[in-house]
């Protein structure tokens, strides 16, 4: 079915390894600044050192007391990039809460809460558990929370579709506001899985770099990359019919005119060589645009910095464009891999490329793997005019996402 109504983006907000305001984290992006740095596992004999935690946040600027008491940090996360982008929006009381939704995903949810209460219950016994320990971890409580505490009563539901989560997250809401259920929709993503259980089920996975150093550990299409840096963090984008955003005046970032899906049907954790999945979700999301797409200017990869994946990526791009390849970064060289947020952290450097005409580089790309032979825009970021960017999140299971935002 194609979309009846036009959906635009017009809040935004961030918590990320390089920034906890979406002005922060862009001036790092644009600037090239990694927001990787060592860190304190806890796990004895790891390997693994280094990671993109989230720096200089202050929760009592956002969530009361009983927030900060007794939810996981990935749902903290969330709430606060969604504030936010409420804020940004300026989504104010006249407007129809009942039209208004949230989609909110993640590809992990809650770890911290699990590792604090399973030690509760082993040391002092099943008293000792937390009453807030379902309700303050279960991933569509992210949904649940940002409703409850905004009065908003349209359409509440989690995406959890591993590291796509919160592409998925945005392009089912951007459908579900062209299909009339809501005039307004909060959709975005959130993670925090660096903990040591985390961290050591990416280690047993053989998914981590196992870098010494924090700065150039994230380095996609790079000879040395050896596996994906655990970042945490959070965004959201509040979309809206695009009359209703004109009727209010509303700032305008950019359109969603294009959304596709796929699944590898190929592996548990890896895609296949020629990233013919990826390939399908570009293909449906350049379908979906119809007639509003012309070309696409810029790509804000996947680009996790695995030997594989950016390989396979790389595939799928050329398989897509062939003659007419747009420039491609990935903004993961500078946040690490973000998981289940990372769709909405790179969508918020995809409509701050748009509107600035400004393509992020891709960090520590030295010796590019001749493999992967596209223009990654490496180290520096570059002027160019984007109309159309493309966004690219895949994730564990096989599934694929792709968004298309075009400047209005």
């Amino acid at each position: 079915m194609k979309l009846q109504r036009r959906v635009v983006v017009t809040g935004m907000g961030i918590v990320s390894p390089i920034g906890n305001s979406v002005d922060d984290a862009w001036n790092a992006c644009i600037n090239g600044i990694s927001g990787i740095t060592l860190n304190e596992t806890n796990i004895p004999n790891s390997p693994i050192n280094i990671g993109g935690r989230i720096k200089n946040l202050d929760l009592k600027d956002y969530l009361d007391n009983k927030e900060i008491r007794r939810l996981d940090p990935f749902i903290q996360y969330s709430l606060i990039s969604s504030i936010q982008a409420i804020k940004d929006a300026d989504i104010d009381k006249s407007i129809d809460h009942s039209r208004i939704g949230v989609n909110f995903g993640s590809g992990i949810g809650v770890i911290s809460n699990i590792e604090k209460n399973y030690d509760l219950l082993n040391s002092f016994g099943y008293k000792k558990i937390s009453p807030f320990f379902v309700p303050g971890s279960i991933i569509n409580m992210t949904a649940g929370f940002i409703s409850i505490k905004h009065g908003f009563r349209g359409p509440s539901m989690s995406t959890v579709t591993a590291c796509s989560a919160a592409s998925h997250s945005i392009g089912m809401s951007a459908r579900t506001i062209a299909y009339g259920d809501a005039d307004l929709m909060i959709a975005g993503g959130g993670e925090m899985s660096s903990t040591p259980l985390g961290i050591g089920g990416f280690i047993a996975a053989r998914a981590l770099s196992e870098s010494s150093d924090p700065l150039t550990a994230s380095k996609p299409w790079d000879l040395k990359r050896d596996g994906f840096v655990l970042s945490d963090g959070s965004a959201t984008l509040v979309l809206e019919e695009y009359e209703h955003a004109k009727s209010r005046n509303a700032q305008i970032y950019g359109e969603v005119i294009g959304f596709g899906m796929s699944s590898d049907a190929h592996h548990m954790t890896a895609p296949p060589e020629d990233g013919r999945g990826a390939a399908s979700a570009m293909q449906e999301a350049i379908n979906d645009c119809g007639d509003q797409l012309e070309k696409i200017d810029y790509i804000n990869a996947h680009g996790t910095s695995t030997p594989l994946g950016d390989l396979a990526e790389c595939n799928a791009i050329k398989s897509i464009f062939q003659n007419e390849i747009p420039l491609v970064s990935s903004t993961k060289s500078m946040t690490g891999h973000t998981l289940g947020a990372a769709g909405a952290i790179e969508s918020v450097f995809s409509l701050l490329a748009l509107r600035d005409n400004i393509a992020p580089p891709t960090i520590n790309l030295i010796n590019q793997d001749p493999s992967c032979n596209l223009d990654f825009n490496p180290m520096i970021s570059r002027k160019l005019e984007i109309n159309t960017v493309m966004n690219n999140s895949f994730g564990f299971g096989g599934t694929n996402s792709s968004l298309i935002f075009k400047k209005i």
